[in-house]
Order: C-alpha cells, then structure tokens, then sequence
C-alpha cells in the first residue's frame, strides 16, 4: 500500500475518532438547556464530560497536523475556502471551552445562564458546521487548474451540504442523549434514555437520507456497504436505547458516526477536494500529498507515538468510567 493511501487513511481514522469522541460531548452541550431542569443537573452534564472534552479535541489538532504535513495542498486549499466556516468553528469552540471553565466562578444565576448559552451555541455552531463542510469536500467546490477556490460562501450552502449539518447535528444530539443515560443515574437518566430513541428516529431519516444522496454524488463497493452498515448501527443502538441497555446503545451510536465517516471518506478516495469546474483541479491523494521521504518519517512517529495516546486517553474514560447523579453535586 502506498504511503498516501496510508495517510488517507489516518486522516480518515482521526476525523473518525473526533466526531465519535466529540460528537457525544456537543450533545450534551447542545441538549443542556433540554434535559437541565436546574443548576444541579446541569453541572451533573457538565461533568459527564468534564475530564474529557478538552482530550477529544486533541483528535481534531492531530487531524489537521496531518493533513497539514501529509497533504499540504488538501490543507491549504480546504482552510482557505472554507475560511470563514472553519472560523466561527474555532471560535465557537474557544467560546464553549471558556464556558467550561468560567461557569462556577460566580454564583449568580444569570451569570450561569450566560455561560450556557455559550456551550450550548458552542456545541451546535461546529455540530452543524462539521457536516456541512465535510458534504462539500465531498460533493466538490469549485477549484481551478491552480488548485485555488474561487467559489462564495453561498456555494457551500448548497442544500446537500445543509442536509449533512443538519445530519451531524442530529446523529451528535442522539449520541450525546445515550451517553448522559449512560454516564448518569436518577430522574436525568430516564429522561435522557427516553429522548434518545426520539432523537434516534430523527437521525436515522436525516441519515439515510443523506447517505443515500451521497451514494448518487459519489459511490463505490465499500461505500454502499459501509453506508448499510451504519444504518443497521444505528438502529441496532436506537432498540437497545429503549430496552435501557445504555452500553450497547452508546456502542452502537458510535459504530453509526464511525461507519458514516468512513463511507464518505471511501466515497471520496482516490480524491481528496473534487472540483466541480475542472477535472484538472481536482486535489487527489498523490497530487496534493508531501514527498515519500516526508511521509516516511510521519509514518515511523505515528507508529511509536499513537499506541502511547491511545492508551492514555483509554485510561483516562477508565478512571472517570462511573456514573455520577445529582446527590453528588453539592448545593450551593
């Protein structure tokens, strides 16, 4: 196997880990103003996620490293077209890790309500924006033979690429549902198990309805079985949601988000940024990649240096594994 094939792949794998990891925790930054009654469920949500939304991030940083260092026309071409989605991404991010941190350093409820907002914007705003910008490396934007975009931002709101924010969106908020069941215990968990079968029929159509469009777009063997593959996960997650096995749920959520991501990167390999004006300005695997005596010596750091964080962040959802409930959050 080629080097960049290899690095396709990885770049495919991060992304993949990023929106399982992250996507459960923008749902529960989306759903706190649904399932929080009060303060003290709030901060139970809050802290289902607490010691590890910062790590989740990590996947997004290496993942734009390595297209950075392995794909260096991909990155350049993608982060200048995609300016302006790519920023209010970042700073709704910034936005919601400040929240996190800023939350409980005053005790006044409007203080608190401010800060809410802001996670809750913070999770939606990249939750939506991930799926559309990811529907347009698919379907293609318009490059010239120079590789450089030269479409608005009106092109990549083409309703393809809002049906795959709106996707995204939903399939988080379900995901995001199942782990606060999961992570949970009391009168939240009820309520989270139960609107996560809700949530999980809304994604579902959205899903199989994007999905299949994206096969029209672009298609191949892996694909189509790929995509089949996520629908039968998702629901298989959907029914052991309404029998409470919250385990198998958030199991088979992630092998949904999982499955998803891979489909559209099959669908799109061997290219990584079609174009939709010129054949010649396609961005593929080969053309947009590093030299092999660069990939080589990414390779040789991936293999020594992943194990290694993998196996400390496996760690760090060991230690924070239980569940945690309203009597223990102190009253303030």
């Amino acid at each position: 196997m080629e080097l960049t094939t290899i690095w396709f792949l990885l770049v495919a794998v991060l992304f993949t880990g990023y929106f399982i990891l992250e996507g459960f925790d923008f749902g529960v930054g989306m759903l706190l103003p649904v399932l929080g009654r009060d303060d003290r469920e709030r901060r139970v949500m809050i802290n289902t996620i607490g010691p590890v939304w910062d790590g989740n991030e990590v996947w997004l940083i290496t993942a734009g490293g390595a297209m950075f260092a392995a794909f260096p026309e991909w990155y350049a071409t993608l982060f200048s077209g995609f300016y302006l989605p790519l920023l209010l991404i970042l700073l709704a991010l910034i936005a919601r890790g400040v929240a996190f941190e800023y939350r409980h350093k005053r005790p006044e409820a409007s203080w608190k309500r401010r800060w809410d907002a802001a996670i809750f914007f913070g999770s939606l705003v990249p939750a939506v924006l991930w799926g559309v910008a990811f529907a347009n490396i698919l379907r293609g934007v318009p490059l010239d033979v120079d590789h450089e975009y030269v479409g608005g931002l009106l092109n990549l709101l083409n309703p393809y690429a809002l049906l795959g924010g709106a996707t995204t969106a939903a399939l988080f908020l379900t995901h995001g549902a199942v782990f606060i069941a999961l992570k949970t215990v009391g009168d939240i968990r009820d309520r989270a198990a139960a609107l996560a079968v809700r949530l999980g029929v809304a994604a579902a159509v959205l899903a199989v309805a994007f999905l299949s469009w994206t096969l029209t777009i672009r298609s191949s063997a892996a694909a189509v079985v790929l995509a089949v593959g996520a629908a039968l996960a998702l629901l298989g997650g959907l029914a052991a949601a309404a029998v409470r096995r919250e385990g198998w749920a958030f199991t088979g959520t992630a092998v949904a988000i999982a499955l998803a991501v891979a489909t559209l990167f099959a669908a799109l390999f061997p290219n990584v940024l079609p174009s939709t004006l010129d054949p010649a300005g396609t961005l593929t695997a080969t053309n947009a990649a590093s030299t092999p005596y660069t990939l080589t010596i990414m390779t040789w750091v991936a293999v020594f240096f992943t194990p290694i964080v993998l196996a400390y962040q496996g760690w760090t959802y060991w230690v924070f594994r239980k569940r945690i409930g309203v009597a223990h959050i102190p009253q303030h």
